[in-house]
């Protein structure tokens, strides 16, 4: 079964009507373009003139990707809040717990939420194919890298679904689940999507994902700061994840203060990319989920944070005075 069917049928499937791909609407205006050039012009000499399609091409171009990016920026805003409200609500403590189920009219259990983020998985994935499929066919039909150029840009413009944090937390949030399902029903244990694991190459930790149509998601743990595990993980806007704390550092602000005080022109450590910490997320099941692989590390860790923590605090609030008292 082509791609192109097998997207149909999982939007016509969908019972709850999520934003997703024209993909049909978008192969019409490659086909329309394709059907142009092909018909060409004569020459001088009576001959067909046919021609490719230029890579600034009206037709495409005035259409094409401004839909595509319309469309992908509405699939992944619907994926981030979906997911943000779902993870929410499986950290949310005591009573906020249950005022969130209330909320979301979720089945008080595990399976609900579990199936909740199969869904929210499936469905960034598939867009996630969806958009190299499409971006496939347009290079084809142009004999161009236009595509490629395009999805560069979209990952600049943080709406590449596959670089969404949320991903990370929810491949993190099914292994954390499945472990503590297996633990009490270890033959009943339900399954997020397969191929989700955590792996470690020479003590290097990554989290991987194999996923289907040949699509591999592979998210490296490994801090490029203090180049060590991510601890108290953080995900900025370019996807890119890092130790809070080397975060902090790595923008000239102290903990206590935090990232949501760091200046619009501080760049990411590895991509330099600027304005990427205002949006920060809080990686808190990988967070779970590290702690619980990596025991040891994490203890020595936690110590040698707290220490740091506490040296800052104090000179924070000894600046404070200072500046209170005037001295």
């Amino acid at each position: 079964m082509k791609f192109c069917k097998k997207y149909q049928e999982y939007v016509k499937g969908q019972e709850k009507k999520l934003p997703t791909l024209g993909i049909k609407k978008l192969k019409k205006i490659l086909k329309k373009c394709r059907g142009d050039c092909q018909r060409g012009r004569p020459d001088a000499n009576g001959f067909l003139n046919i021609q490719n399609c230029p890579q600034q091409c009206p037709v495409c171009d005035g259409t094409f990707f401004p839909s595509l990016l319309e469309e992908m920026s509405a699939v992944v805003g619907c994926f981030n809040e979906r997911a943000q409200k779902l993870l929410d609500l499986h950290l949310a403590p005591g009573l906020k717990k249950y005022f969130f189920w209330f909320k979301s009219k979720l089945k008080r259990n595990h399976v609900a939420l579990v199936q909740e983020g199969k869904d929210l998985v499936t469905y960034a994935l598939i867009n996630a194919i969806a958009l190299r499929k499409i971006l496939k066919k347009y290079d084809k039909v142009h004999y161009s890298k236009q595509g490629q150029a395009f999805k560069s840009q979209v990952q600049s413009m943080h709406i590449e679904i596959l670089q969404s944090p949320w991903l990370c937390e929810l491949m993190a949030f099914h292994i954390n689940l499945r472990e503590s399902e297996a633990k009490t029903k270890p033959r009943t244990a339900p399954s997020l999507f397969e191929g989700c694991y955590l792996q470690f190459n020479d003590g290097k930790p990554s989290l991987c994902c194999e996923l289907f149509d040949s699509v591999k998601a592979d998210i490296d743990l490994t801090c490029s700061i203090c180049l060590d595990t991510v601890f108290d993980p953080v995900s900025l806007t370019c996807g890119h994840i890092f130790c809070y704390m080397c975060a902090c550092s790595a923008a000239s602000v102290d903990i206590v203060d935090g990232l949501k005080a760091v200046e619009h022109k501080e760049k990411c450590p590895l991509c330099r990319e600027t304005g990427v910490h205002e949006g920060a997320v809080h990686l808190e099941e990988l967070n779970i989920l590290l702690s619980r692989r990596c025991q040891e590390y994490w203890e020595q860790r936690r110590e040698t944070e707290r220490v740091e923590r506490i040296k800052q605090q104090k000179e924070h609030w000894e600046f404070l005075c200072r500046a209170f008292t005037g001295v």
